[in-house]
């Protein structure tokens, strides 16, 4: 019983130690610059949209929860704590992607190419927006960070990465990720 102890206190200690080097890590590499950052849009229950959904009228789409404002607020406070520069923040036209984005950064330009393509009312736009993404990271200069806040099914084509909400997702400019960093509610 007492060896089983020892095990679990080393354990906890080790992995607390790895999680302390990996955030120290994502934060080296966020100051360095030439980053592109995804990050999943703050908690907002439920999946998907209403049948009803339109892009102009928040009250017809999942929104965020309490929880999700409180992350939002603690993903902008993640980059303000740890100076991190940011060039520009893009949003999808997505209202829970918008309101993550204003909590965080109060600054920000929505881009089409962001949106969710998840039901099967925008499926069709998936390669369109995919192939807009890529000519937008052709016109980066990639030395500043960029920021986009987007949703699981745009993070999870392009970086092959399944992402929760409010996590955070740095890759370098070929898309290679080079860590990530899930803020809790």
């Amino acid at each position: 019983m007492k060896f089983l102890k020892i095990i679990l206190i080393l354990f906890i200690s080790l992995t607390s130690s790895v999680k302390a080097d990996s955030k120290k890590n994502i934060i080296e590499n966020l100051k360095a610059g030439g980053k592109l950052i995804f990050i999943r849009h703050a908690y907002a229950p439920g999946g998907g949209d209403p049948e009803n959904f339109n892009i102009y009228d928040c009250s017809t789409q999942r929104n965020l929860s309490e929880r999700g404002r409180i992350q939002s607020k603690k993903i902008g406070n993640f980059f303000k704590e740890n100076k991190i520069k940011i060039k520009n923040v893009y949003s999808s036209e997505w209202c829970r992607c918008k309101e993550t984005a204003f909590l965080a950064f109060k600054s920000f330009k929505t881009k089409s190419f962001l949106n969710s393509f998840f039901s099967s009312k925008f499926a069709h736009k998936k390669k369109s927006q995919i192939k807009d993404f890529q000519k937008f990271l052709n016109n980066w200069d990639k030395k500043n960070n960029l920021i986009f806040i987007t949703h699981y099914v745009v993070i999870s084509e392009i970086l092959d990465y399944p992402p929760s909400s409010g996590e955070i997702v740095v890759s370098d400019k070929n898309l290679k990720i080079i860590d990530t960093l899930q803020i809790k509610y």
